[in-house]
């Protein structure tokens, strides 16, 4: 290959990847890198490279990428080396460990959730051992009963491996026995006092009227929670702490209520509800955990559940709390989803506009870049706002290397073409592999295309058909300009294009709109995988039938 046709493509290469200056010692390294033949001529390719890198440049940042473009397209693609990361070790887990996650079957998971799954999973891939997914549903009005499948669904997409399953409301009578033992040994009692004037009185530090009854008689009031005697909100079995702890939230709490909403699990069949540091407490200890990971905004939990553990005399978990996590831009609260889905605002649960696991994975983002970013995030204690753009650039290094290329055109306005030769635009599937072939596009005089709307708008007189040749607009026309690419360096822009026989199609975007257009043909053979329209961004290929349905993944 002519020298200096290697070391242009590879000066543009450099500049487009290092913020529009090339440097000649880089260039030449990777020109002798991949043409071990030129190593001989190397005084002469510097020279070269000296006056090539010069001129480049002197180019824009957007006129360097369009003659990469063009000459040598593959090299668009980012080499992308292997990032060292991982997690901290774990204290006293070298022989096993057994962890849990804990959902709330209110709905699917969303992408907070998935930080705590995949932590845990890391974990015990790492040491071996048991991860438990516990169905925290001991809450009846929140329960979606859809959750209690597509939670597992989920985790199996998040490659989370789950070794035992456990539903909380399979387990109220082993709640009731450990609240049973708190009360004969004078560690709770039963409150009816009005809510309100029970947490007035803590706050002053001073006891409720029923907090030293006899133990006789808090058996007696704790059975009569049972029985009906008392209804919702007029009793309560409260664990005790330290009335005068400076810390408010740590004084005496709540660990069972009243509550007679039906559950979708077992109906009326229990009124008396624990609260979650009492089911929490009991089942961590029940289920022999090592460790428990949890934000640090469960830190006031885990000082209320310690009361429990000793309490009963129960060897503790090792706790482990990170920070917060702020997602901004999607929506995560699962009651707002759920009113949403029912007023017709989201389609379900896989809406586009929604941060659940389902909407993520029907938008093409894969799970390995999730736990790329949870991993590298990893369990630091101060608290983090979420990244998009870095979740993306993960995602794209999963997906790029497969995902063909394609011309969609949104907004479409055709034109047709003039003084136009017989020709064949031969686009690659993927510029970094040839051997995947290209899509041949036929064009000729007479016939017409489509560009976006959007394009045609600029104004641009005169313009590149990307992969095809150079025309000037005359009005609803196109007519045949040359192949010459020095037009680049007089910034006339690329455009991607559709051919006549394009087909319809649309891309569902993130933010609720639908993009309307035309695709070329082999589009239609790209259904279930991720490809890049190029020029518009990533897309998830939903549907071939009657009309192709895209949804948007990321640019």
């Amino acid at each position: 290959m002519d020298a200096e046709v290697v070391v242009r493509k590879y000066a543009l290469q450099n500049a487009v990847f290092y913020d529009g200056k090339a440097t000649v010692g880089a260039v030449m390294g990777k020109v002798m890198a991949q043409n071990p033949a030129m190593r001989s001529r190397a005084k002469e390719i510097a020279s070269v490279a000296k006056r090539i890198v010069d001129d480049v440049n002197s180019l824009s940042p957007e006129e360097q990428r369009r003659f990469l473009e063009e000459i040598a397209p593959e090299l668009l693609v980012k080499e992308s080396r292997p990032k060292e990361f991982g997690l901290p070790e774990l204290e006293g887990a070298a022989e096993g460990v057994r962890m849990r996650i804990a959902p709330n079957p209110s709905g699917p998971l969303h992408l907070g959730h998935s930080r705590m799954a995949i932590l845990n999973d890391e974990y015990v891939g790492r040491y071996g051992g048991v991860c438990i997914c516990r169905f925290e549903d001991t809450d009846p009005a929140r329960v979606d009963a859809s959750a209690y499948d597509s939670i597992p669904e989920d985790l199996g997409w998040l490659g989370v491996a789950i070794h035992e399953t456990v539903v909380q409301s399979d387990r109220f009578e082993d709640y009731y026995s450990v609240a049973r033992q708190l009360l004969g040994a004078g560690h709770a009692y039963v409150c009816t006092c009005k809510p309100g004037d029970w947490r007035e009185l803590k706050g002053s530090k001073k006891p409720c009227p029923h907090r030293e009854a006899a133990t006789s008689e808090q058996l007696s009031m704790f059975d009569k929670m049972f029985d009906g005697t008392f209804g919702q909100e007029e009793a309560a079995l409260v664990v005790k702490t330290d009335l005068q702890h400076p810390n408010p939230a740590l004084r005496d709490f709540a660990a069972l209520r009243i509550d007679d909403t039906p559950h979708p699990r077992t109906g009326s069949r229990y009124r008396v509800y624990p609260l979650m540091n009492l089911s929490v407490a009991v089942d961590d200890h029940a289920l022999s955990l090592t460790h428990v990971l949890r934000g640090k905004d469960h830190l006031n939990n885990t000082y209320r559940q310690e009361y429990i553990f000793d309490y009963m005399g129960w060897s503790k978990p090792k706790y482990v709390h990170y920070g917060r996590v702020s997602i901004q831009d999607a929506q995560l609260s699962t009651s707002r989803m759920a009113a949403g889905i029912a007023d017709g605002r989201y389609s379900g649960w896989d809406d586009p506009q929604l941060g659940t696991l389902a909407a993520l994975r029907r938008r093409g983002v894969m799970p390995e870049a999730i736990r790329r970013y949870w991993v590298e995030a990893g369990l630091k204690e101060v608290d983090i706002e979420f990244s998009w753009k870095t979740l993306y650039s993960f995602n794209k290094d999963i997906i790029d290397d497969s995902a063909g290329r394609y011309f969609f055109v949104d907004d479409p306005v055709g034109f047709l073409l003039l003084d136009f030769p017989d020709m064949t635009a031969r686009a690659p599937l993927h510029p970094a592999h040839a051997d995947r072939g290209s899509r041949d596009i036929r064009v000729s005089s007479g016939s017409s295309l489509y560009l976006s709307g959007s394009d045609v708008s600029r104004g641009e007189r005169r313009l590149r058909l990307k992969d095809l040749c150079n025309v000037v607009v005359e009005g609803d026309a196109l007519r045949y300009d040359g192949n010459d690419l020095a037009v680049l360096k007089e910034g006339v822009q690329i455009d991607h294009w559709a051919p006549q026989d394009a087909v319809p199609a649309e891309v569902l975007m993130p933010d609720g709109g639908v993009r309307k257009g035309l695709a070329e043909h082999g589009l239609s053979s790209a259904e279930g995988t991720v490809v890049q329209l190029e020029r518009f961004g990533y897309a998830r290929v939903e549907q071939t039938s009657p009309a192709i349905r895209c949804v948007f993944t990321h640019r």
